[in-house]
C-alpha cells in the first residue's frame, strides 16, 4: 500500500501556501489522502476527501483520512453552499468529463477552489504530437490506450474557460517538472496551479 511519505509531491508546498491555516477543506479525487494529510500538518486543516476509487478508499482510511465514496460526476450535491473555505482538485480535473459543471460545484461549496493539471501545451508535448506521437511525461504518465484522462487542455484554454464563466483567478504557479516557470508558462510548464474564486 501506497504510504503518504512515499507520495509527497512539490505542488503540494504551493497548494499549502494558498491554504489559510486551520480551514475547512474538501479534496476531489483524494487518491491516498496524501494532501490532505499534508494541509492537516502544515496548516492544521480540517476536511474531507473524496474518491471514487475502491482501493484508493481504502488506502486513504488507512492513511487516518475521512474520505467518502463518490462520482464527481454527478456533483457535490450532498454538501451545502459555502460548507469548505477550500475545494481542492489535485490533478484530476483533466480526468473528468463534465469539467465546467464540477468548477461550479468546487465554488458553490467552496469559498475558494484550487486546481493543478497537466499542461498539454507544454513544449515537449508539442513535440511529441509533432513526431507523430501522443506525449508521455512525469506529468502525462500513461500511453494514450490507458490514460484515465478524458480532457487534454493548456493554461490558455484554463483560463479562456474562466473569463468564459466568470471564475476569477486569484493567483497562478507554473512548472517544468519541479522547476517554477514564469516566463510564457503555457510554452514552457508542464504543470499548473490555480486558485479560483467566484466573479
Amino acid at each position: 500500500m501506497t504510504t503518504i511519505e512515499n507520495r509527497q509531491r512539490f505542488d503540494f508546498e504551493v497548494i499549502a501556501r494558498w491554504v489559510s491555516e486551520g480551514s475547512r477543506v474538501l479534496d476531489l479525487g483524494c487518491d491516498d489522502g496524501s494532501l490532505i494529510r499534508h494541509l492537516e500538518r502544515t496548516r492544521h486543516t480540517r476536511g474531507y476527501g473524496i474518491e471514487s476509487d475502491t482501493d484508493r478508499v481504502v488506502a486513504s482510511l488507512a492513511n487516518g483520512i475521512n474520505v467518502l465514496q463518490m462520482n464527481l460526476e454527478q456533483g457535490l450535491s450532498g454538501f451545502k453552499d459555502g460548507e469548505f473555505d477550500y475545494v481542492i482538485m489535485s490533478l484530476s480535473l483533466q480526468a473528468v468529463r463534465n469539467t465546467e459543471g464540477i468548477l461550479a460545484e468546487m465554488l458553490r461549496v467552496g469559498r475558494e477552489a484550487v486546481v493543478s493539471f497537466p499542461n498539454f501545451g507544454y513544449w515537449r508535448h508539442r513535440v511529441s504530437i509533432n513526431e507523430g506521437r501522443m506525449p508521455v511525461s512525469d506529468s502525462l504518465p500513461y500511453q494514450w490506450y490507458n490514460t484515465p484522462n478524458v480532457r487534454f487542455f493548456t493554461m490558455a484554454d484554463f483560463e479562456q474557460l474562466c473569463e468564459m464563466r466568470g471564475i476569477r483567478v486569484l493567483e497562478r504557479a507554473a512548472f517544468d517538472e519541479d522547476r517554477e516557470v514564469e516566463l510564457e508558462p503555457n510554452n514552457y510548464a508542464s504543470l499548473a496551479l490555480y486558485r479560483l474564486g467566484r466573479a
